[in-house]
Formats: C-alpha cells, sequence, structure tokens
C-alpha cells in the first residue's frame, strides 16, 4: 500500500469512527484509549473530532512494552496496584458526557513469557477499580467505540513468514475491508449494514425464544435466555439520544442468556486471545449455568485464572448470532484479535451481561437483575463457538423448536 492510499483509508476511517463509532455531537469531548502503536491513526481522529466540534481530544496512551516490563520485573507482592485517578477519571468523565474510543491491536501474545497467575491478579484488581465505570458503559450511558489498528506484533500473527512492513500493510488492508472502507460512500454502507441487523433482532425478539439450541462438533449446549431478554444489533442510542456503534466492525445479533440456565458442552471454533495470552483448541461443560469443567490443548493455567476471577466468570453474560459467511472470514482466516474473530462465528462472553439487554436491566439492582437473570462479573470475554457446519434452533417455552441457522447461516424468515 502506498503512503498515498493508506493516508486516505486513515482519513476515512477516522471519520468513521467520530461519526459513526461515537456519533460525535458539536461541543462534546472525545477520550482514545491507545496504544503506542497506533499514533498515525489517532493524530486522524483527534483532527476529525476537532473538525466536528470536539472542544477537547484527550488521549491516554499505553504501550505493552511497559506493561510487560512490570510482569517480568515487579515485586511479587505489587499486582494489586492500579493506575492512580484513572477510575475515578474514566467515571468523571463519562458522568460529564463524553464520547469514547478505543483502540485494539497488541501482540496477542505480549504477555506469553509473563507468569499468569500476576497477570490474572493484575487483571483483577484493575477490574474491581473501572467497576463504577463499566457499568456506565455497559448499560449504553455513555456513547462508545471499539476499533482496531496493526501493531508489528499482531501483524506477524495474522501473516507469518512475510517481512513486517508487508505484513502491517496486510493487516491494515484486511482492516480497511472488514469496517466497508472500501465502500465508496463508507458511512452510507454502515448504516445500511445496521439497517440490516437491526431487521434480524427484530425477528428474533418477535419469536420469542424461551432458548437456543446449538448444534456442531463438540458442540452440544442449551442457552436459556433472561427473562424480557432484548436482541440487539450493532447500533445503541444512550439515554440522551445519541447513536453510536460500539464496534467497529460489527456483524453480529446478540442477547442476554439466563445465568443459571445453561447446560451441556461447548467447544470453541476459534483460539482466544485474552490478558496477552493466548487459549487455543479448548471445550466447557455447563451446568445449571455454571462451568464444572474447562480443557484447554494450550492456555489451561490461563483459562482457569479467567474462570476463578469471581463467581460470575464461570457463569455466561452474552450469546452473539452471527452468519458463517460473514465478510470478516474474506478479511483474513484468523485474527487473534475478539473484535475480528467474534464477527466472524458466533460467540458466548463469560461474565458481565450488559444490561441493555433485557427489560428493566439498566435501572435494576445487581439483585432485581440477578432475578432477571443476568449476570454480574468483573469480566467479559467473548470466545467464538460457530463454524460453518452449526445448526442454531430456538425453542419456545412450550417446548417447541424452529430453525434459527442451519450450516451457519441464518434461515429464520426465508
Amino acid at each position: 500500500m502506498d503512503h498515498v492510499t493508506k493516508e486516505a483509508f486513515l482519513q476515512r476511517y477516522a471519520f468513521l469512527a467520530v461519526h459513526v463509532g461515537v456519533g460525535l455531537k458539536p461541543g462534546q469531548r472525545l477520550v482514545i484509549r491507545t496504544p503506542l502503536d497506533a499514533a498515525p491513526l489517532v493524530r486522524h481522529i483527534t483532527a476529525a473530532a476537532y473538525q466536528a466540534g470536539a472542544p477537547y481530544v484527550n488521549v491516554m496512551w499505553s504501550d505493552p512494552e511497559v506493561a510487560k516490563a512490570r510482569f517480568l520485573n515487579a515485586p511479587e507482592d505489587s499486582f494489586e496496584e492500579v493506575p492512580y485517578g484513572n477510575a475515578a477519571a474514566l467515571e468523571g468523565m463519562a458522568l460529564r458526557g463524553d464520547a469514547f474510543i478505543a483502540i485494539t491491536g497488541e501482540d496477542p501474545e505480549a504477555l506469553k513469557e509473563a507468569d499468569p497467575a500476576r497477570v490474572s491478579r493484575s487483571r483483577s484488581a484493575l477490574s474491581k477499580s473501572l467497576k463504577a465505570w463499566r457499568k456506565l458503559q455497559m448499560s449504553d450511558a455513555v456513547p462508545w467505540s471499539v476499533i482496531a489498528a496493526p501493531s508489528p506484533g499482531w501483524a506477524r500473527k495474522v501473516f507469518p513468514g512475510v517481512p513486517d512492513d508487508e505484513a502491517m500493510d496486510a493487516l491494515w488492508n484486511a482492516i480497511f475491508q472488514a469496517i466497508r472502507l472500501d465502500q465508496e460512500d463508507p458511512v452510507t454502507a454502515w448504516q445500511a449494514h445496521v439497517d440490516a441487523l437491526e431487521t434480524r433482532a427484530t425477528l428474533l425478539n418477535d419469536n420469542r425464544f424461551d432458548a437456543l439450541h446449538f448444534r456442531g462438533e463438540g458442540t452440544d449446549l442449551t442457552v436459556g435466555l433472561a427473562k424480557g431478554h432484548i436482541w440487539k444489533a450493532g447500533a445503541s442510542v444512550t439515554k440522551d439520544g445519541q447513536s453510536f456503534v460500539a464496534n467497529l466492525p460489527t456483524e453480529e445479533v446478540f442477547t442476554a442468556p439466563h445465568a443459571q440456565r445453561v447446560n451441556g458442552t461447548v467447544r470453541a471454533s476459534l483460539p482466544l486471545s485474552t490478558a496477552g495470552h493466548l487459549i487455543r483448541d479448548f471445550s466447557m461443560r455447563f451446568e445449571e449455568g455454571r462451568v464444572v469443567e474447562a480443557h484447554a490443548r494450550e492456555g489451561q493455567e490461563v483459562l482457569d485464572r479467567m474462570l476463578d476471577m469471581d463467581e460470575g466468570a464461570r457463569r455466561l453474560g452474552e450469546v452473539a448470532l452471527v452468519s458463517a459467511d460473514s465478510p470478516i472470514r474474506k478479511a483474513a482466516e484468523l485474527f487473534y484479535n475478539t473484535l475480528f474473530d467474534e464477527n466472524a462465528a458466533s460467540h458466548i462472553a463469560l461474565g458481565e451481561a450488559y444490561r441493555f439487554s433485557a427489560e428493566g436491566g439498566i435501572e435494576a439492582s445487581d439483585e432485581e437483575a440477578a432475578a432477571i437473570g443476568l449476570n454480574t462479573s468483573l469480566i467479559h470475554v467473548d470466545f467464538m463457538i460457530g463454524t460453518a457446519e452449526m445448526d442454531v434452533d430456538g425453542v419456545t417455552a412450550d417446548g417447541s423448536r424452529m430453525p434459527v441457522m442451519r450450516s451457519g447461516a441464518f434461515v429464520l424468515g426465508d
């Protein structure tokens, strides 16, 4: 990719992130949380935000190498320490009405050399400190969007065996394709795409299934759905009426499982990158909503520590359906990044439920949310279970069944 073409695409990407991702309003501040490798994209987003009327753009930088240095060298008793003031600052900015863009793209195995126990303790402490901010985010109280920018380590993982500059260009191209920047008018293309996803969500809401039954290689899983569950698609709206798209890209329709009503066995269809480690070839068995058995060919300790983060970590907070012909699959065989891989396959998430995924969920206390079936946890970790061979049935309260997906493709409504 030549420099001129890449700069033009970065400008289009920035415009999309500002106007579709968070739907930034004139006079609204923007917060960007980003790794250093994304600096070229951040500069374009900053310019686009100011052009859209932002009075201030606050960039919060991070560096995976700094994190790695801590996990390899810091004192053993120091991993409950968290950045001073960050949690209060994020909560304050959210309550003030700022918009938030988070950029992902770190090496999926950046912390491969680090002790998973140290990473887990740090992650738990940070999650506890950010609980108030995450509640605002997961209740659609603020406009937020997650996007991606390549790093050399990530590009090498997706496109192994080629020079770094070629791998970076290939990954940029895959991202541009996945987020529809190759369309003549990406904003119009996104509006049409979001409308199509909303139509699919409406169809699922109209059928009011009590549960979903997933069947595929290594998977025979029944996921009960929360009381008053609501199927959602790519676009969301804050209570103040600001539209945003939380994930660029997005291909999913999703809702809230009932935390006590998941039974059976599920096998992951793609590796999971989490906490700087990879978990490969893993499966889980659920009884009455809880993971009672989990096995991984690689990353067993990381998987175990994730499941033991708290009681809610062994229960589901999301179930999402994605067609096996998703364009994300065409952009790259495997991204090793959940933002993309979760939009290439149907998936479920361990941990916290999105409160807006059930009637009354946003206003509910934790006790009331639990009665609805919504899960509470310090984590929310998506992993992919869909394949081109998977069948999904909707099960009604009287036990009757209706095909929703066959061979990985939607058939409901056809």
